[in-house]
């Protein structure tokens, strides 16, 4: 693989670690029993890495909403596979993290909107400053303190870097 892009790492493995369990643990204090929704591709390591760790009953299904890293008005098509039913049920839509938002706010309106869900909720390895406020509870392992780009960890840079264990800096 080329790392030309890869910059400063700014989550190693270990922390990747340390944030997936500090947010099993506050899931576990409040759910009893959830529909894990995962965003794909991008939030396939992290659901892989936290669904482990939950100690309640889960069910599984994945959504999907292409776009462009940092974009605020992604518009692309939204599908959701609705393998399961979520009429009245806990849903936790999980990704690899709430960067400018839009893309997540809109997953959350399509399920408030489409489904009868009991509750929405979203957990993700970490947060952005800049996001777009999603009204909805979120569960997260870490704040970053800007808007960099990012990759590694579910997050690409023209479909690539996905696969990294460690979350970096985008280096162009």
């Amino acid at each position: 693989m080329k790392n030309e892009h890869v910059g400063k790492i700014i989550i190693n493995e270990s922390a990747i670690a340390e944030g997936v369990a500090r947010v099993a643990a506050q899931l576990n204090q409040h759910f009893d029993d959830a529909v894990i929704i995962t965003v794909v591709p991008g939030g396939i390591l992290y659901t892989a890495d936290l669904t482990r760790q939950l100690e309640f009953d889960i069910n599984m299904d994945y959504i999907s909403c292409p776009h462009t890293p940092g974009d605020r008005n992604n518009h692309s098509t939204i599908v959701f596979h609705r393998n399961i039913d979520i009429s009245d049920r806990n849903v936790i839509i999980i990704d690899d993290a709430i960067e400018s938002g839009g893309t997540m706010k809109r997953l959350v309106q399509f399920i408030a909107e489409n489904y009868t869900p009991k509750s929405i909720s979203v957990a993700v390895l970490f947060v952005k400053p800049g996001r777009v406020d999603i009204p909805v509870r979120q569960y997260y392992a870490y704040e970053m303190e800007n808007d960099d780009l990012l990759i590694g960890y579910g997050m690409p840079w023209e479909n690539q870097y996905r696969n990294l264990p460690y979350v970096a800096k985008l280096k162009r």
